[in-house]
């Protein structure tokens, strides 16, 4: 599902009646119906409900001027209100205001000069039991609000039963970076946007505003949306579920036809670290799972989990790979037989270990899994990573990717989207840039935003899992119809609604990492199930 800015939005406006003849009246009137069927759906029936409508002079307004009229045409009796000098509303929103009159429907004014100062406060409280349309300003409007819009708004903020057309007025819909500020913009209950989400529905802080969003069609070809420059995505639920339909498995298949993961993970002290990892490789799916480990931690691992084969490496004095595991081609020998490698998670940063993970990167010509120590151990080196020849994933949370460009983690945090994009890019490798909405960055320049997940993921290990899954997943990706791109993709995702369906039952304080692995196998049943 693509995510378009304002400004994109409205070129594909512009492209739907210059290439396909759709005049912007007919999406306007879509829009305003598709709003009106959406409360419906949302509150149920509206009799009985005190429906308000608030209308700027723009093209939201004009939807909103639509939306009261097929409010009407069901047989309601919306209060609607024009916040601006009605010789101000232009092009289509001037003549849905005219048909909307022709209705009969009275159309209040509320402009400055009616309510200075403070009254304008006095009015707006009058709404608070109200069901309150929001059609005020649309993506196009400019930022911060001054004036009397603002007051406007700022008591609108207080009103607690909002639907937003398209966004809440006052949110950001251009800019893709993240930088704190303060955003005036009402709570709404429900947003219906139309063609495609937008920044805002996706990314806080103004997606606190949004509430519940749903997209409404309303008649713009999707050839539009799918053209090369359009390169922000949402990865839902739904795109979740057609990927795992690639993946089913056929009745004569055996734990060879799902691919052999080998982890390269752990350390004293770090045990769990590479249990996690492995086991989440099967969870996965994939049909063998072996961890490689110093060799002081074999006897930790190989009591966690009898599913598990383990391999044991020269260790350091520290209980950390050393780079004598290179001799006598031990690592050749390990290598035989596996489909993908997963590296770094509670490796530890000693020097032997840091150098042996550079090296087996360079050397290997697996699909890779890089994450935690395996990342940092390229810190400020990040020229030695590239995806040319295999594909290499990296899995950074913002203070691995922060050291791996050596720039601040608050940088990374500001601009996550554009120093993904670019990384990946320029490296030719899949990035997984953790945290809330993740992003998944592609070698084309494709940027999937991950839809599921919650704060309870915030805990130690939950990484891990992640590594281990999509590992297990790449591990079956040859055998299956889905691309790379797909399988990564939805690996994000499953991660993330494990999560969700770990949270439903432990609440978000109390998950822990192993919770994640518990519930991979209901996150598959929902997503397999349509539930």
């Amino acid at each position: 599902m693509k995510i378009l800015t304002a400004t994109q939005m409205r070129e594909v406006d512009r492209l739907t009646l210059d290439r396909y003849g759709v005049p912007s009246l007919v999406l306007m009137e879509n829009a305003g119906r598709g709003v009106v069927l959406e409360m419906e759906r949302h509150f149920g029936s509206l009799r009985g409900e005190r429906l308000v409508v608030f209308c700027g002079k723009g093209n939201n307004g004009g939807d909103g001027f639509v939306v009261a009229r097929h409010l009407r045409m069901r047989g309601y009796e919306p209060l609607v209100f024009l916040f601006a000098p009605p010789e101000e509303v232009k092009g289509d929103a001037l003549i849905n205001f005219e048909i909307l009159k022709k209705t009969g429907t009275p159309i209040s004014l509320v402009t400055e000069e009616e309510f200075p100062g403070d009254r304008i406060g006095s009015f707006m409280e009058r709404w608070v039991g109200h069901l309150v349309v929001d059609g005020l300003l649309g993506t196009g409007t400019r930022l911060p609000l001054t004036g009397f819009m603002a007051k406007v708004i700022r008591h609108m903020g207080k009103l607690p039963r909002v639907i937003c057309i398209d966004v809440p007025s006052g949110v950001e819909n251009d800019s893709l970076t993240f930088e704190p500020k303060e955003v005036l913009a009402p709570r709404a209950r429900l947003t219906v946007t139309f063609t495609a989400p937008k920044p805002s529905h996706i990314f806080h802080p103004w997606a606190e505003f949004v509430g519940e969003w749903v997209v409404v069609p309303i008649g713009t070809p999707d050839v539009l949306l799918n053209e090369p420059q359009h390169w922000l995505n949402a990865f839902s639920r739904g795109e979740a579920a057609r990927v795992m339909e690639k993946f089913r498995r056929s009745p004569e298949s055996h734990k060879g036809s799902f691919g052999h993961v080998l982890s390269i993970c752990g350390s004293m002290g770090k045990t769990g670290a590479a249990s996690l990892t492995a086991l989440s490789a099967l969870k996965a799916g994939a049909g063998l799972s072996t961890v490689a480990l110093p060799a002081p931690c074999l006897p930790i691992v190989a009591g966690m989990a009898a599913e598990i084969m383990t391999e044991t490496l020269e260790a350091t004095d520290e209980g950390t790979v050393s780079t004598k595991a290179f001799d006598y081609g031990r690592m050749e020998g390990l290598l035989e037989g596996k489909d993908v490698v997963a590296v770094g998670p509670g490796l530890g940063t000693h020097v032997e270990t840091v150098e042996f993970v550079r090296r087996f990167v360079k050397e290997s010509r697996l699909p890779l899994v890089l994450d935690a120590d395996g990342i940092n151990a390229f810190a400020g080196k990040a020229g030695l990573l590239t995806g040319e020849g295999r594909a290499l994933v990296l899995t950074p949370h913002p203070g691995e990717f922060s050291r791996l460009l050596g720039v601040s983690t608050r940088e990374v945090l500001m601009k996550r989207i554009e120093l993904a994009r670019r990384f990946a890019m320029e490296h030719q490798l899949h990035l997984v840039l953790k945290g809330h909405r993740t992003l998944y960055a592609t070698p084309s320049g494709q940027l999937h935003v991950n839809l599921s997940g919650n704060p309870g993921m915030a805990t130690g290990g939950a990484g891990d899992v992640l590594t281990g899954l999509l590992a297990g997943l790449l591990a079956q990706t040859p055998g299956s119809k889905a691309t790379i791109e797909e399988t990564i993709g939805f690996g994000v995702y499953l991660h993330g609604l494990a999560g969700d369906l770990a949270r439903a039952r432990t609440g978000e304080m109390a998950l822990v990492a192993s919770d994640l692995l518990g519930h991979l196998a209901q996150a598959f049943v929902q997503l397999e199930s349509g539930s």
